[in-house]
């Protein structure tokens, strides 16, 4: 299985399909399927049936987007950036984004 340098609650910025440009933050980390869903981008219209629980309607749907196509946005920027790991002074690893160099929450 691999290993991802995005994890849920993380700010990204989508690099390239239909939605390329826009900024979310990351629900879910989909690990079979190396995917992400992101809250706003890839939305789509959703038909639902009426129930005990819910109203029926048109809901928007998070749709996934492969985690190639989002990269995470750089807090000092804004832009998007690549993830780079550093260990501090009393031994602990974070991650930094390469961009600005500040450390990622």
């Amino acid at each position: 299985m691999a290993k991802y340098r995005l994890k849920k609650g993380d700010k990204v910025t989508v690099i390239a399909g239909k939605d390329k440009g826009k900024q979310g933050e990351i629900i879910k980390v989909l690990t079979k399927n190396d995917r992400v869903l992101v809250n706003g981008v890839n939305v789509a219209k959703r038909h639902t049936k009426a129930s005990m629980v819910s109203q029926g309607g048109i809901v928007d749907k998070n749709l996934s987007v492969h985690i190639s196509n989002v990269a995470i946005t750089d807090p000092k920027s804004d832009k998007p950036s690549r993830v780079r790991y550093k260990i501090l002074e009393n031994n602990e690893k974070v991650r930094i984004a390469k961009r600005s160099g500040e450390v990622l929450a």
